[in-house]
């Protein structure tokens, strides 16, 4: 699990196409790297990722077909920057909301608004059949960093960034047209469809009756 406290944003010295394979290699800074073993478990650009093994250069770490279809890892070129967070373990904050890792699709950033010095507002549109899950005040991940949703308008949805946010993700220089990875609120996914589920059920019944 993670927290969508992106920790920081690393470069990709290294990164391998194979057949339905990417090979991704990070440089992540040395107190991340610390304690860090084959197996765990690292967020990049929001994607839950296993470490294959590491050397000087990089952290490195195998994408497959579904993952390079299904987010925005398959359109990473070397040189590329990314999010990253590693797994949260027990005794950390929560600071954002709980996250799996698990991208559902993408959505493009198609307005950036300069509001002052202080805050960006980033719109978003969004696949149609996603917006069922999207709420005002609702939490979001994007690229990994959980985000409180703003405004809804038909198939859009506005974030609101600090400064803060703005320096450790790469949200703050991203251009319009950039597609960034999506995860739901898992808690968000399950009251919608368990709602829908019952919904259906009664009108089964009622046009049974």
């Amino acid at each position: 699990m993670f927290t969508g406290i992106v920790q920081g944003v690393a470069r990709l010295p290294f990164l391998e196409s194979k057949t339905n394979l990417t090979t991704l290699g990070l440089d992540l800074p040395a107190s991340t790297r610390e304690g860090l073993t084959v197996g765990g478990s690292v967020a990049i650009n929001g994607v839950c990722l296993t470490v294959t093994h590491w050397d000087d250069e990089a952290v490195y770490f195998d994408a497959m077909i579904e993952t390079l279809r299904t987010t925005n890892l398959g359109a990473l070129k070397q040189g590329d920057e990314v999010n990253y967070e590693r797994a949260a373990r027990f005794s950390d904050e929560i600071g954002g909301h709980l996250m799996s890792g698990h991208v559902i699709d993408q959505v493009i950033l198609t307005r950036r608004e300069e509001l002052d010095e202080n805050n960006l507002r980033l719109e978003f549109t969004v696949p149609d059949q996603w917006m069922k899950y999207i709420f005002p005040k609702g939490y979001i991940g994007l690229n990994g960093c959980s985000l409180t949703i703003g405004e809804i308008v038909d198939n859009t949805f506005s974030v609101y960034l600090i400064p803060e946010t703005r320096r450790a993700t790469t949200f703050g220089e991203m251009p319009n047209g950039t597609a960034v990875n999506l995860e739901i609120d898992p808690q968000t996914q399950v009251i919608v469809e368990t709602v829908e589920r019952v919904l259906a059920q009664k009108k089964d019944e009622s046009s049974d009756s």
